[in-house]
């Protein structure tokens, strides 16, 4: 905060390198526990595709949120907005194979 009075700019800087620093931390310490649910998913008779999905969607999540939260303490709330809407473009796009398989086994019960 103090710096944010004197030097806006380096502020904005200082909050993304310790959000990524933070970010790249958790998915270090998460890693083995991250491992051993896609090994328990991948025992089950899930797909492969179906399992990648909830991953990405896990991380493009994360990062949406961090991103979003950075443009509103910079005060671009309009940005922080657009960051969000693009996450749940993202999240749309990249689950299509669930709904694919999703109306293909609705189609197999009618």
């Amino acid at each position: 905060m103090l710096l944010k009075q004197y030097c806006s700019e380096q502020s904005i800087l200082l909050s993304a390198s310790v959000c990524a620093t933070v970010f790249t931390a958790s998915i270090l310490l998460l890693e083995t526990p991250l491992e051993e649910i896609k090994n328990i998913l991948s025992s089950s008779d899930i797909p492969e595709s179906y399992i990648s999905v909830l991953f990405k969607s896990i991380g493009i999540s994360c990062i949406t949120h961090i991103s979003s939260e950075l443009c509103r303490d910079s005060g671009e709330t309009a940005m922080g907005a657009a960051a969000e809407l693009w996450g749940r473009g993202a999240l749309i796009a990249i689950s299509m194979p669930v709904v694919k398989g999703f109306i293909e086994l609705v189609g197999s019960f009618m």
